[in-house]
Parts: structure tokens; sequence; C-alpha cells
């Protein structure tokens, strides 16, 4: 991450695990979403990292507060998209966005598939709370990126939509797509 300061963008990164906010096991999901960010951004950021439970209730508390109290322009999470039970992350996301952006869970959907037969299994999504844009990514390393790596060069575009601080990214590991001015 590059060293913080008041102008820093601020993103949300919320790990939902019930084992690993019990810590039965180290949150390797999480940390992979912040080197991944660290390698596509030029600019200053500073991470709201977070290791929740699979309680839809708490998962909710945790993006309303990091995009209303923390003004985070992005909030990526990792883990609860499943068919399982505890697997509430996208319920929880579209209880408290204002608009969805189905796009990203398509093509995230999309991209996994290239590399495994379950990806349709998955659940991912993305929607809007006020000034924030909330991405649902997998929870396991390897796809964070795969998927992260389909979906980025729309995120800073989308940020500057919504009148967001504007992402600086590396061109040479992410390219960012923005219109060009006429």
């Amino acid at each position: 991450m590059a060293q913080v300061s008041e102008s820093s963008i601020k993103i949300g990164i919320v790990t939902v695990s019930d084992r690993a906010s019990a810590g039965v096991y180290e949150d390797i999901s999480g940390q992979a979403i912040i080197e991944t960010l660290n390698d596509y951004l030029t600019s200053d950021w500073q991470a709201f990292y977070q290791v929740i439970p699979d309680e839809q209730n708490e998962i909710e508390q945790t993006l309303i507060s990091l995009a209303d109290d923390e003004s985070c322009c992005l909030i990526v999470t990792t883990g609860g998209t499943g068919p399982a039970k505890r697997d509430v992350t996208p319920e929880a996301t579209e209880a408290v966005c204002d608009r969805m952006m189905p796009g990203f869970g398509e093509l995230m959907r999309a991209e996994s598939l290239k590399f495994v037969p379950t990806a349709i299994l998955s659940r991912q999504t993305a929607g809007l709370r006020k000034d924030s844009l909330i991405v649902n990514l997998p929870g396991k390393p390897k796809s964070i990126r795969e998927c992260l790596d389909a979906v980025f060069p729309a995120i800073p575009y989308c940020i500057d939509l919504m009148e967001g601080p504007f992402m600086e990214c590396d061109e040479s590991v992410i390219q960012p797509f923005r219109p060009k001015a006429k």
C-alpha cells in the first residue's frame, strides 16, 4: 500500500468467514485483495480491512459503516458467495445497496468458467450504496486475482462517474478503461 495521507483513496476490504474471524486459520483471501490492489494502484490508498463471520446482519452493518462512516469509494468482499446455507454475502450486499450492478457478477462468473466448471455455483454480485461501489469476490486467492483482473478495468471509471477520487493505475499491470475526451 502506498503511503497514507489525508487524500488517500479509502478502500474497504472485508473477508466474510466464520473460521477466519474465529482465528481457526489465517485470512489469506483479504491479504490477496490487498496485494492485488497494491499491484494495480499507483494512487495513495488506505485499506479499511475487516474479517467478520458469515452473519448477514454483521455483513450489512460492516458494509454500511465502510460506505457511510468511513467514506470508502470501493468496498471489496471475499467469501460467502457460494450455495452453502451460511453463504449470505450477496443477500447482505443487495440489502444495503441502492442499485445493483449485475454486469460485475456476470463477468466474474464468465471469467471463472475458463478455469473451473463450478463457477456457475458462484453468486458474486456488485452494487452501489450512496458514493460506494461494493463488489463481492470469491474466496480463493487465485480466483480473486482472476476476477479482479477481469472487472477492475471498469472500476476506476465507475468511481469517476460516481464523482469519487481519481484512481491511478500501473498500466503495465492493469489498464483501466476511461473514454477518451472529445
